[in-house]
Parts: structure tokens; sequence; C-alpha cells
């Protein structure tokens, strides 16, 4: 799945399951919360490095990903095309 799609598959369940009433000062709160449970798990993997990760990381990575579309979706940001503006930019960067 690409970015466009993914997008419109955000936005799909997102209407599908309501969750497209919320504000998106509401949904920066959600992809906060999110950005937390995700920095928890890196926590848990950094200090047991000889544990297997868990498969939470993975779905905490999705969730702070799909809050982040889901934002796009409410600020009518096509992501596909703001990743690809950016990439541009990035080619003729530097970074010292």
């Amino acid at each position: 799945m690409n970015a466009m799609e993914f997008q419109s598959y955000v936005k799909q369940f997102s209407e599908d399951k309501g969750f497209d009433t919320s504000t998106i000062e509401q949904r920066m709160l959600y992809l906060m919360t999110e950005v937390g449970e995700l920095a928890k798990e890196v926590l848990s993997v950094s200090f047991h490095p000889d544990r297997e990760k868990s498969e939470n990381l993975g779905y905490e990575m999705y969730d702070v990903v799909w809050n982040i579309f889901d934002l796009a979706n409410k600020l009518d940001i096509d992501l596909a095309e703001a990743f690809r503006q950016k990439m541009e930019i990035n080619d003729k960067r530097t970074w010292a």
C-alpha cells in the first residue's frame, strides 16, 4: 500500500468509525498520546535489548502514522505530494 492508498484508507476508516468528528486539536492530542506509547515501547527495548522485540512496537508505530494521516486528511494535505516535494528539497540539501 502506498501513501495515497493509505491516506484514502484512513479517511474511509475514520468516517466508518466516527473518528471524522474529532477536531484537528483533538487529533493532534491523540497523535501525541500515541507518540508517548511508542516512546514507552522504545524505552522497553532500550532497557532490555536481550529480550525479543514486542510486536507492540510496530503497532505503536502504526498508530502514530495513522494519526498523522488522519490529521493530514482533516487539514486537506495530500501527503503523497508533500512527501514528493520534500524529497526533492532534501535531495538538493546538504547537512553539515
